[in-house]
């Protein structure tokens, strides 16, 4: 495969407009919400009144505008914050460097289409895709999760036809949609490893139904299919048959004696699906004319749902039968079904396993029987989608990888002074020679910030403002009557059972274990009063933060995407948008292929 349009040099030049920015702008995401009335931190960044940076949010549709009135005369300014004292003085020229220094507007991202597009083009030879339509996700998962694996799932499926592999390594699997949809629509051999053992159980169970649903969903298909079939043949012969001939009962005659040992195996699977609680009769039995109730249709997916409970509808009652009898007939089922089908195909497999990965995990001593294979990684939390990158770049029988992280508050920062040590001295930020050189940290407040969704706040999706600021004028009655106000104990979701201000700091107090007696119901509806004008600099100040997240997680997606591009035996990396960012925040993957050919890896 050719090498990414994009350079590593291109990649470099990318980080530095960015790091630029940031070197000016970064206090503002750091500055801490609890601390916003304490430190009197907007009269510390901030010289423009809260209601001119709310009018200017709202307004500003990425067009060049007029600079606000005066704001240069001043002073000399640098992405519109004040040269001399550091603060914000041109709101409209914050707005334009930050949208500049995002990850769309830097030009270095690929769409998925595109990606696919160069995949094909750099693979001529390879087999066409399979089409075969196995499973809807929508059908047993919610909007977003579905959108994510659909559109995840056909760029692993790629890959993988790409690499000439079989097996798929999914780190920080979860619940094991992923890995199901890859195993059940691409027949893929696919391991999910989550550290959670009760996530690896649940990924299980949900994929054996899965398997189950997805036979009786094809059952249904295929059957009314042949009803469909045998109707319209029984039309056309309508028109040519000879008088005194009942020809509808010759051709329905016909009809059966062809799917007679079909109606036989159907019957036996329906029975399994009954005993393992996933069918009913009235669910897969169609109308009386034959047709497809809709409703029914209905109650027949819904009840295939992932979370569902196997209590169905057997044809004898569940009280007749001891939880003994139950199991046994689960398990004779089973069995029965793996001896009357030899030639499944023994890489439609999913495997879930439970281990804490770090980019010095063993596979091999994970996977007994593992083959060059594509890592990938759905949404991974912290430091495990640098560890699924560095992983991928020391294993030789990784040939590719995609991986899309999250949570970027809990990556560990190497030259963060305020952060503790790396574990085993390998940190989650900077994973770049290129940043590590400078010696680059956010700072966690910072990447707090980067995990904010601008294009669902553009929408008016916005933070729950009631909270913060309920927690940050706590932090002023702490402060004013409690020598602990910094205690390291945290309030916690105090705010969803509070009925009211007062209820929140009593009961965050009594949290805190703190002494609540000594103020009274109106010295702390005061606080709530007096702070409550100044509601708008916090809801502006947020704002802001909103803004910079893009360029953060750009610069951490960035440092990523030039580690890759420094790795010689990298021939093709990208950063590519697998997602739409209303559905799904965090919707950037960093892709990267090996060079090595798959004749070399068969020599190996």
């Amino acid at each position: 495969m050719a090498s990414s349009s994009f350079t590593l040099t291109d990649v470099q030049q990318r980080i530095d407009e960015v790091k630029r920015f940031l070197s000016i702008s970064l206090n503002i995401a750091n500055a801490h919400t609890v601390e916003f009335y304490t430190h009197d931190v907007w009269k510390q960044f901030m010289a423009v009144p809260p209601e001119e940076v709310l009018s200017a949010v709202s307004s500003y549709n990425g067009h060049e505008g007029e600079p606000q009135p005066g704001a240069n005369e001043r002073c000399r300014t640098t992405f519109g914050f004040c040269d001399d004292t550091k603060r914000l003085v041109d709101t409209r020229e914050l707005l334009q460097a930050a949208k500049a220094r995002s990850l769309p507007d830097l030009g270095v991202c690929v769409s998925r289409d595109e990606l696919l597009q160069a995949l094909r083009e750099n693979d001529p030879g390879s087999p066409p895709a399979e089409e075969a339509a196995v499973l809807e996700p929508d059908e047993f998962m919610n909007s977003k999760k579905s959108h994510e694996v659909q559109s995840m799932s056909e760029v692993v499926a790629r890959l993988a036809q790409r690499c000439r592999v079989k097996q798929v390594i999914d780190v920080g699997s979860g619940k094991g949609y992923l890995c199901s949809f890859l195993s059940l629509q691409y027949g893929l051999r696919v391991y999910g490893i989550d550290s959670s053992s009760t996530n690896t159980h649940g990924a299980q169970e949900r994929n054996r139904k899965l398997k189950k649903f997805s036979r009786a969903y094809q059952r249904q298909k295929a059957a009314r299919a042949r009803r469909e079939a045998a109707l319209s043949a029984r039309d056309e012969s309508d028109e040519n048959i000879e008088p005194g001939r009942n020809g509808d009962d010759g051709i329905f005659y016909a009809a059966e004696e062809e799917t007679v040992p079909q109606r036989e195996e159907e019957e036996e699977e329906e029975e399994e699906e009954r005993s393992l609680g996933l069918i009913s009769l009235s669910e897969v039995s169609p109308t009386a004319d034959g047709s497809s109730d809709p409703d029914r249709e209905e109650v027949f997916l819904s009840a295939l749902s992932v979370d569902a409970i196997e209590a169905a509808s057997p044809r004898i009652p569940p009280g007749r039968l001891s939880a003994e009898e139950r199991e046994r007939r689960k398990r004779e089922n089973l069995e029965r079904k793996a001896r009357s089908r030899p030639g499944t195909d023994p890489a439609a497999l999913f495997s879930p396993l439970t281990s804490y990965v770090t980019a010095e995990t063993e596979l091999r001593e994970l996977i007994g029987e593992l083959e060059d294979a594509v890592m990938v990684g759905l949404h991974t939390c912290g430091d495990l989608a640098p560890s699924t990158l560095r992983m991928f770049v020391a294993k030789r029988e990784l040939a590719s990888v995609c991986s899309v992280g999250c949570c970027y508050h809990l990556l560990s920062e190497e030259h963060d002074p305020a952060a503790q040590e790396c574990l085993r001295g390998v940190c989650g930020f900077p994973m770049s020679q290129y940043l590590r050189e400078q010696s680059w940290f956010c700072g966690r407040n910072a990447r707090m910030s980067a995990c904010l969704a601008l294009e669902r706040v553009s929408l008016g999706q916005g933070i729950q403002m009631e909270s913060l600021f309920y927690r940050a004028v706590l932090h002023v009655i702490l402060r004013d009557h409690y020598s602990s106000f910094k205690s390291e104990k945290r309030v916690g979701n105090v705010y969803s059972k509070a009925k009211s201000f007062v209820d929140y700091v009593r009961r965050a107090l009594r949290r805190l274990e703190l002494d609540e007696s000594k103020l009274p119901d109106s010295v702390i509806q005061d606080y709530h009063d007096t702070y409550r004008a100044r509601m708008g600099e916090m809801r502006a100040f947020n704002m802001l933060k909103v803004t910079l997240a893009p360029c953060i997680e750009g610069l951490i997606l960035l440092d990523r995407l030039c580690y890759l591009k420094e790795q010689e035996d990298v021939s093709f990396s990208a950063l590519v948008q697998l997602f739409d960012p209303l559905l799904s925040p965090r919707c950037y993957a960093v892709v990267g292929v090996k060079s090595r050919s798959y004749e070399d890896r068969i020599r190996d």
